[in-house]
């Protein structure tokens, strides 16, 4: 018996059940046929961006512009015809179809014209960007109201007097019947899911900026995306799940950043019951250390100034007393240091950390029992009871958590790169970190596992369950954790920066990753513990910001490493110098672009101001990457192989074919 008839009788099972899709050897000789010619296409493009923190104009503007590929393919067709004017405006035209259209209609004088040209235009850029795909894979791409159209108008040689007529009638009619708009929008919208084949988030989608929600509605529009977990968007997921904690920990983030219109208006949680305790019991107390931090003190009311400021004591007070009250049930976290209210001096004003006294700028907090500090008052209890109600009642904010734990990750393997948010979290004599786990020690890609499924846990388990307790606190570890893999460091010193004056109580050590990982040699360990072996692999990080005015670059380890934080959220800007990195990864290579900071979308619109973006490839392939090199392309030669045995099944008689006929229906 031959190895391929063994192979047979072994899945014979799973291969009848493939034969219901493949009933006779030409419908499977055909899918192998077709499998063999997809191989061979390049492979598609992937795009990657990290810390987003809620800029969502910058992101939707980088996501329209697919990091200046879209710009790039005007250029290829019109750099010599057209003026730089008119191709500004035709790429604005693509990112914006809506608003420009409305603001182009009001300045053409032959509008008709204007159609045909610019219809004319966007399909050969349409056109361009299909050339890498099959046809059938383009037709899925298409809106459905146009697909037929547009299909059509893509596979149609002009060159033909007939089929030159053709065209030129059907764009005569769509103008003619008043459908032009829609077809332009049907065309750009195309043009934008098709220059992209895959968008990687590498992390940290929430905080600092002002709409993340935008951005996550965004996201779940787009066609292929995955998203590897950062801390924040963590500590999100955590508040949907309904720890308390976690929750505390999303509110003062938003307060310190003056940031409430993420939750007011993003998700609609009710923080009145927060105000209304707020000025209850904060009223005569004095919250200096709690301001916000506000970039224009001038377009700020200073009695909302002043609220908030007290609903920020408030909720800080009562972070810290949730956060001790996990550490004290969860010993294996190791972070007994961070239980800090007990130690207050408060006849000193002072608090002893690590053996060091530091005076302390506040000590004012009236519902702190000092013999019972991480003890939340009856009052703090029923606040925290309410706002926990909001959070898990936000459908938008649930949707949102749901779509993060289905897309979405603590890392990610791709055609050869290994994409994670922080670190993979190791010690300093370069061995990766041990954690205690029942009686067991786990490091490196085992840990980043059970991480991930004890995070899962946290949303999905049972309410009310010991591995649903288990699995909130563990999604506030992965915020905050020492050496938590998201976070990476040995502490969070949130208590110290808002009460410590002296900066030498804000360090916050990074985890030795940050060091060894320049290396060219631990990066390679580092793949190989996730089994990647290819010399083209990668490591994809963000998290921490990389300070390109002071001369850092993104790409380290001689080229295996690239981090691309670099500073997308306007807040960090000061420190990188520049608005964010993004990566682009395509038949051709790998490149990375900077990016200034966006001018906003009124003036993109209206000026046809693209983000200032220079790009730089550091890796190009000998060869153009096909899709046979992908991972797409393992999954497609295992099909490939299985069909091969179904048709031996067929020719063997192992399985009956199933020819469509009129006695097959009697």
């Amino acid at each position: 018996m031959s190895c391929d008839n063994k192979k047979v009788e072994k899945d014979l099972r799973y291969l009848k059940i493939l034969s219901t899709q493949y009933p006779t050897v030409q419908a499977a000789a055909a899918e192998i046929i077709n499998l063999q010619a997809v191989m061979n296409l390049p492979k598609g493009t992937e795009h990657f961006m990290s810390d987003l923190h809620g800029e969502y104009e910058a992101f939707l503007h980088i996501l329209n512009n697919a990091s200046g590929v879209i710009k790039e393919k005007v250029e290829v067709l019109y750099k010599n015809t057209l003026p730089e004017k008119e191709r500004a405006i035709l790429a604005t035209l693509i990112y914006y179809t809506d608003a420009k259209l409305k603001e182009i209609k009001e300045t053409v004088s032959d509008l008709d014209e204007w159609y045909r040209i610019t219809l004319h235009r966007l399909l050969e850029v349409c056109r361009l960007v299909a050339s890498k795909y099959t046809r059938a894979k383009v037709r899925q791409a298409l809106p459905k109201d146009f697909a037929y159209i547009i299909d059509e108008l893509l596979h149609t040689n002009y060159g033909e007097l007939n089929k030159e007529n053709y065209y030129a009638n059907i764009l005569s009619t769509i103008i003619e019947v008043e459908q032009a708009d829609e077809f332009i929008i049907a065309v750009c919208t195309t043009i934008k899911r098709l220059v992209v084949d895959r968008l990687h988030i590498v992390g940290d989608i929430f905080d600092r900026g002002p709409r993340a929600d935008i951005i996550m509605d965004s996201l779940m529009e787009h066609h292929s995306v995955d998203i590897q977990w950062g801390n924040h968007d963590i500590l999100w997921m955590g508040a949907a799940a309904g720890s308390r904690t976690c929750i505390a920990n999303v509110l003062n983030n938003s307060m310190n950043y003056s940031n409430l219109e993420v939750i007011e208006t993003g998700y609609g949680i009710n923080l009145r019951p927060l105000a209304l305790f707020a000025n209850e019991v904060y009223q005569n107390v004095n919250t200096d250390c709690f301001r916000p931090k506000i970039s224009d003190e001038n377009s700020y009311n200073p009695k909302d100034v002043l609220l908030v400021s007290r609903m920020h004591k408030a909720i800080a007070v009562i972070l810290f007393k949730l956060e001790g009250q996990i550490v004290l049930r969860n010993p294996s976290f190791q972070m007994e240091d961070r239980l800090l209210l007990d130690k207050i001096d408060y006849g000193k004003r002072q608090i002893v950390i690590g053996g060091t006294a530091y005076p302390l700028a506040d000590t004012e907090f009236p519902t702190v029992d000092p013999q019972n500090p991480y003890q939340l008052s009856p009052e703090e209890s029923e606040l925290m009871s309410q706002l926990r109600f909001s959070f898990q009642q936000s459908e938008k904010l649930q949707r949102h958590a749901k779509f993060l734990y289905s897309k979405g990750g603590l890392y990610a393997c791709c055609n050869g790169n290994l994409l994670f948010h922080g670190c993979i979290p190791m010690n300093m004599d370069e061995t990766f970190m041990a954690f205690g786990v029942n009686g067991e020690s786990l490091t490196g890609k085992t840990f980043l596992d059970y991480a991930e499924s004890v995070a899962r846990q946290g949303y999905y388990a049972k309410p009310g369950s010991p591995e649903r307790q288990l699995g909130k606190d563990f999604l506030w570890f992965l915020w905050c954790g020492k050496h938590s893999p998201l976070f990476g460091r040995e502490k969070m010193a949130t208590f110290e920066r808002l009460l410590i004056p002296d900066p030498a109580a804000w360090t916050e050590s990074k985890n030795a990753y940050y060091i060894h990982s320049k290396k060219e040699e631990v990066c390679l360990k580092i793949l190989h513990e996730f089994g990647l072996y290819s010399p083209h692999s990668h490591i994809v990080n963000g998290h921490i910001p990389v300070k390109s005015k002071d001369g850092e670059l993104p790409v380290k380890a001689g080229g295996r490493l690239i981090v691309i934080d670099g500073g997308f959220c306007k807040a960090y800007q000061p420190t990188t110098g520049i608005a964010g990195y993004t990566l682009i990864y395509n038949s051709y290579g790998i490149r990375i672009s900077s990016h200034e900071p966006f001018g906003g979308v009124e003036n993109a619109i209206r000026n046809n101001k693209d983000i200032l973006s220079t790009a730089v490839v550091f890796e190009t392939m000998e060869d153009r990457i096909k899709i046979s090199d992908t991972d797409v392309g393992i999954q497609i030669r295992e099909n490939i192989e299985d069909l091969k045995l179904l048709l031996t099944a067929y020719r063997t008689g192992l399985i009956k074919e199933r020819h469509n006929s009129n006695t097959d229906k009697m």
